[in-house]
């Protein structure tokens, strides 16, 4: 017999008595458990008269023994029973505990009941997706800029020109700290120094010596140099410049692209992959936009350890992310300034809305009645196995199956919602756009 009741947060009690023959084995299987570990004198342990045992033996201990041995099979029965999906590890109360019967008090936390919005016929909000000319422009410009020479300039040095410096700073008569270099390469126009240090050595050339008149900002890191007034005494010992190759057909075949011939054919490919690149990121934004509408529009209360949980997940994540440069979680705080409990709550905001968006996308699936069947699984095994390279035996060993279902029934969902979307376009990019090919 059990009773559940459902209070605040998606928590309740599950109370469940366990009694009759199955109680009576329970004590019994207990009791001498207890009994093998029990020394009397002139008895080989565990072997003392019943008797003998059972006042040695505190009643209590084998009700607590029992329990402990059927409290999980009790709980699983009861928990399918009554149709819940637990979150969080339940906790444990006894009430009465005789011969008789023992009452089991679980306090459970389940996933909560979803109150679903409007999610049907939405409008799909696509995005401008015009590749203009001065995308165009800004993209072949760069691609000639990674195959430009670096020449040496005589002329007057201009933004954009690299120049070869040695530079000495002063504060009144004393040189400051950090503020000296020999052979420094400065772009100018990079906003790398102080503002109008880079500005001053426009028109310099190869050879030249110059004061540069400066202010450092007032919220400038040093104290002792924020709103000073400086001078930089500045030698320079090269000017150069990129020179860009011109868009012709030799540039086109040296970018190295398959079926690139002429500059024809460069810009052809060119304004394509912007065109999809621009198509894929107006499609992201819009299906971003389209299922913030749909968790917004839903209602559902996300206990606690749900959001903690994903919140861990995140942590865990960024502490493998840091594994790979060699770098321990606790050495990211201290370079961050932050302590563990602000890395946290960082994540807090992103983990309870990918949290509300699992529940709000599993609803609909339920909604809707969308089922999988084996097919579908057995092939979603199969694409991770080809995705990471395993036999799919082995994919089945480090992925379980219910959290495979979890995952293909949101993308059922998903793709519901946008298939019954307003506005939709009838074509997407079906691969991620490319940069423009490097030369080999």
């Amino acid at each position: 017999m059990s009773t559940w009741t459902l209070k605040e947060n998606s928590t309740g009690e599950l109370v469940a008595k366990v009694e009759g023959e199955v109680w009576t084995k329970a004590c019994d299987k207990a009791f001498n458990k207890i009994a093998k570990t029990i020394e009397l004198p002139g008895f080989r342990k565990g072997k003392a008269p019943r008797k003998m045992l059972e006042k040695r033996i505190p009643r209590q201990q084998v009700y607590y023994e029992a329990v402990d041995a059927v409290a999980n099979d009790v709980l699983q029965a009861e928990v399918k029973a009554n149709n819940l999906e637990l979150v969080a590890r339940p906790e444990l109360d006894l009430g009465t505990l005789n011969d008789e019967c023992a009452e089991l008090i679980f306090k459970l936390t389940v996933k909560p009941e979803v109150k679903l919005g409007e999610y049907k016929g939405l409008d799909y909000n696509m995005g401008d997706t015009t590749v203009t000319d001065e995308d165009f422009d800004k993209e072949i410009n760069r691609m000639r800029e990674q195959y430009s020479d670096i020449v040496t300039k005589e002329g007057p040095a201009a933004m954009g020109d690299t120049v070869n410096i040695d530079y000495k700073g002063f504060k009144g008569e004393e040189a400051f700290e950090g503020g000296s270099a020999e052979g420094y390469k400065l772009v100018l126009g990079s906003g790398s120094f102080i503002p109008g240090f880079e500005e001053q050595l426009v028109g310099v050339k190869a050879g030249e010596e110059k004061d540069l008149n400066l202010t450092f900002p007032e919220d400038y890191h040093a104290e002792d140099l924020a709103g000073a007034e400086v001078v930089f005494k500045v030698k320079v010992n090269e000017v150069t410049e990129k020179v860009l190759p011109e868009l012709d057909d030799d540039f086109a075949q040296d970018v190295n692209a398959p079926g690139v011939e002429t500059v024809d054919d460069l810009k052809a490919l060119v304004r394509k992959r912007l065109e999809d690149s621009k198509k894929q990121i107006a499609t992201r934004d819009a299906d971003e936009d389209l299922f913030r509408r749909v968790s917004d529009n839903a209602e559902v209360n996300i206990p606690e350890v749900m959001i903690e949980d994903e919140i861990q997940n995140h942590v865990q994540q960024l502490q493998s992310q840091l594994q790979q440069y060699n770098m321990s979680l606790t050495g990211y705080l201290q370079m961050m300034g932050q302590t563990a409990e602000q890395l946290k709550e960082s994540f807090r905001e992103e983990s309870e809305k990918s949290v509300k968006m699992r529940l709000v996308l599993e609803a609909i699936g339920k909604a809707e009645n969308l089922e999988l069947t084996d097919e579908e699984v057995d092939k979603e095994y199969q694409n991770l196995s080809e995705m990471y390279q395993m036999p799919v035996e082995r994919v089945k060993e480090l992925v379980d199956r219910d959290m495979l279902v979890t995952d293909i029934r949101s993308q059922k969902a998903y793709d519901f919602v946008k298939k019954n979307a307003k506005g939709v376009p009838a074509e997407e990019p079906e691969t991620p756009a490319e940069a423009p090919a490097e030369a080999e």
